[in-house]
């Protein structure tokens, strides 16, 4: 190929015409209100007014608080341009819609999951009140509880391939995977060979991937690729060059289903860095769970659930992929896994978490890559702090996106002071999201602490409670401490004023990031 050949394909690759149409159409939006703001007389007090009513209709919303005050903020700076972009871009949900598009299928899910009313009436008798709540606000939602279900956990990215490997040669029915990154490399090919290998021998490989987060990881038209290969692909929302609301609802969920029998989910996505085979922000930390029995079949359902909202199709078949598993296998405890939408105005991640907080009896350990919280959050964890509960939360140290590491360590002077610890990962960057709370109760899943993963997102992850991997997720944590340095509410006070002053401004509009 030559030298004009590479070029122009570096130059005139997907991304570049996708980010070149959005900078023609923020540049065409800028004028506008440029134009519109010099034409004083005839404007300013049109869109005063139009401010005024905007920032009621605002208000009068069921968003978030801290939401509310970003675009109010944003309109009373700008009125002119706040107000238009407001109009087009503010409405945090993703439209009728989409939403009617996409409720027959999350109905057709929740149909599905029939609840096992005998777990349910062990778990109301033998176990705390607290504990039966938060099984009946999952279970309200759509969401099975499950016992019989094996329960695995996996400390590092290593260790999660590893373990996937090893399962993957096993599989002799299907394989669904459903991730938010696929990146090209070790690891990813590592697995596609595997995939090619059971697509030809027969077995039904499905891959659903998030546009925009492989939109730098792989080539154009991917799903392509693998479709060549026998192996069927769905990418979810399609990034295009026109700004829309839809773009920021995206498939931030990791699933990996085989035969129905054994599943994954966590942080860790497909692609190098999760694995520290390349090196971005250091040593790259991150979690995952692996579950077999009972459980899997929630997480078949989540992934057939979207491959057929993103096929058109309606199989009737669903059973045919739900193995039975009426026999005991010896496990502890219950598993719920849970999916949350942006679709249904319910933010079941958050208020999961919140639930785990405010029932803390002694300790909650907490990991997370962004620390970007709202009120209610923060008073959860710092009430907990000030009833003498034990509050930790590790966060990175080296940051992937710079301001968003500014508004997460913009949250730490106020936790500090009221007693929660917060720790930064010194070796690097952790990516792991999980929660741990009292050697009972625990969270490992996708759904960061930010307004992305709590509003914006499609998230999923395994609720956990009197399972063997309890211990395990406690260990890994307090192991963790060990290379993790205190940030203390001094430490806050000592810092540089204008670098405070900027993370106060980011923090005021980080619900818009």
């Amino acid at each position: 190929m030559s030298i004009l050949k590479r070029l122009a394909k570096k130059v005139f690759n997907r991304t570049s015409v996708c980010v070149f149409g959005i900078v023609v159409q923020l540049g065409y939006f800028a004028s506008l209100c440029l134009g519109l703001g010099f034409c004083y007389n005839a404007s300013y007090l049109i869109f005063q007014v139009l401010g005024v009513v905007t920032s009621m209709l605002i208000i009068n919303s069921d968003i978030n608080p801290s939401y509310k005050i970003a675009w109010i903020l944003v309109i009373m700076a700008l009125p002119i341009f706040g107000v238009m972009f407001y109009i087009f871009f503010g409405n945090s949900s993703s439209g009728n819609r989409l939403r009617k598009k996409m409720f027959p299928f999350i109905e057709h899910e929740r149909l599905l999951l029939s609840q096992n009313e005998k777990v349910i009436k062990k778990l109301a008798e033998t176990e705390p009140l607290s504990i039966a709540r938060q099984v009946e606000y999952l279970t309200k939602f759509g969401s099975a509880v499950c016992d019989n279900t094996k329960t695995v956990y996996l400390p590092s990215g290593e260790d999660k391939f590893a373990a996937l490997l090893g399962e993957l040669e096993k599989a002799r029915t299907f394989i669904y995977l459903e991730y938010f990154i696929i990146g090209e490399g070790k690891m990813w090919n590592t697995i596609l060979e595997i995939l090619e290998k059971k697509a030809k021998q027969g077995v039904d490989v499905r891959v659903i991937y998030d546009d925009i987060g492989c939109l730098l990881t792989l080539p154009d038209k991917y799903d392509k690729v693998l479709e060549k290969k026998g192996i069927k692909c769905r990418v979810f929302n399609k990034f295009k060059p026109f700004l829309s609301k839809k773009m920021n609802n995206r498939d931030h969920r990791k699933i990996f289903v085989i035969d129905g029998k054994t599943a994954f989910t966590g942080g860790i996505n497909l692609s190098d860095e999760y694995i520290n085979e390349i090196e971005m922000h250091g040593h790259w930390k991150d979690t995952a769970v692996m579950l077999k029995g009972q459980a899997v079949r929630s997480f078949t359902v989540m992934f057939l659930s979207m491959w057929n909202f993103l096929s058109g199709e309606k199989p009737s078949d669903f059973p045919s992929y739900l193995p039975d598993f009426s026999e005991k296998n010896g496990a502890r405890g219950f598993v719920i896994p849970f999916t949350d939408s942006p679709l249904d105005d319910e933010p079941i991640g958050e208020n999961v978490y919140l639930n785990i907080i405010n029932s803390a009896q002694k300790y909650v350990y907490i990991t997370s890559p962004y620390l970007i919280i709202d009120n209610e959050m923060q008073n959860a964890l710092t009430l907990a702090a000030k009833s003498g509960v034990d509050v930790r939360i590790i966060t990175p140290h080296v940051p992937d996106k710079w301001y968003v590491h500014a508004v997460t360590r913009a949250h730490y002077r106020k936790l500090a002071a009221l007693g929660v610890k917060i720790y930064e990962y010194t070796l690097g960057f952790i990516h792991s999201k999980s929660f741990v709370s009292d050697d009972t109760t625990a969270v490992v899943g996708t759904i960061n602490l930010d307004y992305r993963s709590f509003y914006l997102h499609f998230e999923c992850a395994a609720w956990l409670y009197k399972t063997d991997c309890i211990a395990d997720i406690k260990s890994d944590f307090l192991k963790t401490l060990d290379e993790c340095e205190e940030i203390t509410y001094d430490d806050c006070l000592s810092e540089n004023v204008f670098v405070r002053a900027l993370r106060v401004v980011l923090k005021l509009f980080s619900p818009l990031m």
